[in-house]
């Protein structure tokens, strides 16, 4: 049997993918799954596998279910509907991604800023108990 022909149950695509049965409904749900029906089993076919193998790269990358349900809905249209839609979607994830980065940076920046200040003045409490405690203990000493 050719890769392409072969069948998969629920179990057998949620272990594959790490997910749970229910997961899989979920997505069925929201329209981004449409598995067959043998009897009362759920049959997922190598497409099923290949959209959910895109909807989990999708969700890694942050994109949401209905974006995904979106760029799915367009699979296979005529001129290009499907990858305009991915790629306005794409360069709109890529900007939040730029200014989240820059906000963790100007985060990264001031923590150290503060690490620094807060080590420096350690430091000089540090030094200053240590020559209180030099200057006692000179004071307390007895003569020989």
């Amino acid at each position: 049997m050719a890769a392409k022909d072969k069948l998969y149950s629920g179990t057998e695509l949620a272990q594959e993918f790490a997910l749970t049965p229910q997961a899989l409904r979920f997505y069925e749900e929201k329209g981004l799954l449409q598995p067959a029906r043998s009897g009362r089993m759920r049959v997922y076919t190598y497409r099923d596998r290949a959209r959910l193998l895109l909807i989990q790269r999708l969700r890694r990358l942050g994109f949401s279910l209905e974006d995904c349900v979106q760029y799915l809905s367009l699979y296979g249209s005529v001129g290009g509907g499907q990858y305009q839609l991915g790629l306005e979607k794409i360069e709109r994830r890529v900007t939040e991604l730029l200014r989240l980065r820059g906000e963790i940076d100007q985060t990264i920046d001031e923590l150290k800023s503060l690490e620094q200040e807060a080590r420096q003045k350690l430091a000089a409490a540090d030094e200053r108990a240590s020559s209180k405690g030099q200057k006692h203990s000179k004071g307390t000493e007895e003569p020989a």
